[in-house]
C-alpha cells in the first residue's frame, strides 16, 4: 500500500485538523468538546473547526456540532416503562411525531424510580435538548426545576405538575364510565348489585387518586356505599395484586383493575379459582389491550387516546411556556 493510500484510510485526528485550521490541538478540541465559549474561543474559529471535521468525515460530538445554531432541535422525553402497551404507543408516536416537524426525539426509559428520572433529564440536557417532556414521573416538578435552572422548558405527559404544562389523560370520566360498565354488566350476567373492588396503583399517584374519585362517584349515584376495605391499592405490580386479592375475606364479584399491569396479577389470581367461581366475576380494566379485551369476565376497558395526547403535546411545544395549563383529553371506553 502506498503512503498516500494508507494516509487517505488513517482516521482523521484533532491534530490534523488541528494543521488544517491552522490553530491548536487544544482549540480544536475545546470546539470538539463544547467548552470553547469558556476557553473564550471565537465564534468563527468554532466555525471553521466544524467545518473542517464535517468536510474530514470527523464524528463530531453531538454538543459541539450544534453550537452553530440557537437550537440543536433535539427534545428529549423520560418514560417509565417501555413493556406497557401505553407508554409503548407514547413512546413510539412521540418519536413519528417529533421526526415529522424537523425534531431530533431522545427517549430513555425511568422505571418509576425518581432518582433515575432526574439522572436521566440530566444526561438529557447534556445534549442540549431544546425542551424536556416528562412522561409518568414520580416527581415532575423536581425535574422542571432542574430544567429551568438550565433554560430549559419541560411538559409533563401522563401525570401532572405544577411548574410546566400539564397533558394528561381525563382519569376520572374514564373510571366513572369504566365503573358503571362493570356493574352494570354484574347486575345484567350475575344479578348482583353491590360495591366493586378497586385493585391496583398507588393513592400517592394523581391517576390512581382520579380513578378513585371516578369509581367512588359513580357507586354514589346508585346509592352504594365502597368499603374502605375493597379499594386496595399495593402498586400496580402483578404479584402484589394477586397476593391482596388472595388475602380478601370474601371472593368479589366486581373487579375495577385499574392496570393491564396489574390486570396480570387478577388474571392469575382467577386462574387458581375453581372455575364455577371464575365465572362468577365481572371486572373491568383502566388502559387497553387488544388480547386482554377477549378475555371472556373482563367487560370493559379504557383506552387513553394516544394519538390525540401526542398531537396535544406537539401543539404545546409550539406556545410558551404556562406553568398551571392542564390539558385533560378524553379516553375511549370499550365494551366487550
Amino acid at each position: 500500500m502506498s503512503a498516500s493510500n494508507a494516509n487517505s484510510a488513517r482516521r482523521t485526528t484533532i491534530y490534523d485538523l488541528a494543521e488544517i485550521v491552522g490553530t491548536s490541538p487544544t482549540a480544536v478540541s475545546s470546539v470538539l468538546n463544547g467548552s470553547w465559549k469558556k476557553r473564550r474561543i471565537s465564534q468563527n474559529l468554532a466555525d471553521r473547526v466544524l467545518r473542517a471535521a464535517e468536510e474530514q468525515g470527523y464524528a463530531v460530538n453531538i454538543q459541539a456540532s450544534v453550537l452553530r445554531r440557537d437550537k440543536s432541535k433535539i427534545v428529549g422525553m423520560v418514560v417509565p416503562k417501555y413493556d406497557n402497551r401505553f407508554f409503548g404507543a407514547i413512546a413510539e408516536q412521540f418519536e413519528e411525531a417529533a421526526r415529522a416537524t424537523g425534531l431530533f426525539p431522545v427517549i430513555t426509559c425511568t422505571q418509576r424510580d425518581p432518582d433515575l428520572e432526574i439522572e436521566a433529564a440530566r444526561g438529557l440536557l447534556s445534549y442540549q435538548v431544546d425542551r424536556l417532556v416528562a412522561c409518568g414521573s414520580t416527581n415532575p416538578d423536581r425535574i422542571a426545576e432542574l430544567c429551568a435552572a438550565n433554560g430549559v422548558p419541560t411538559i409533563n405527559l401522563d401525570l401532572p405538575g405544577s411548574l410546566a404544562p400539564s397533558i394528561i389523560s381525563d382519569s376520572y370520566a374514564g373510571a366513572f364510565s369504566l365503573t358503571n360498565a362493570i356493574l352494570d354488566a354484574c347486575k345484567r350476567d350475575l344479578g348482583i348489585c353491590e360495591a366493586l373492588v378497586f385493585i391496583g396503583g398507588r393513592l400517592d399517584d394523581h391517576n390512581t387518586r382520579e380513578r378513585r374519585r371516578g369509581f367512588l362517584d359513580a357507586h354514589a349515584a346508585r346509592g352504594l356505599d365502597v368499603p374502605a376495605e375493597h379499594i386496595l391499592t399495593p402498586g400496580y405490580a402483578p404479584l402484589k395484586a394477586r397476593r391482596v386479592l388472595e388475602d380478601l375475606p370474601a371472593r368479589p364479584h366486581g373487579l375495577f383493575v385499574n392496570s393491564t399491569i396489574t390486570l396480570e396479577g387478577v388474571v392469575h389470581w382467577m386462574q387458581a379459582l375453581p372455575p364455577p367461581e371464575a365465572a362468577a366475576i365481572r371486572y373491568g380494566t383502566f388502559d387497553y389491550d387488544p388480547f386482554a379485551a377477549l378475555l371472556p369476565q373482563n367487560v370493559g376497558m379504557i383506552e387513553q387516546d394516544v394519538p390525540n395526547l401526542i398531537a396535544r403535546l406537539m401543539a404545546q411545544m409550539e406556545e410558551a411556556p404556562a406553568a398551571h395549563k392542564l390539558i385533560k383529553v378524553p379516553c375511549k371506553l370499550h365494551l366487550r
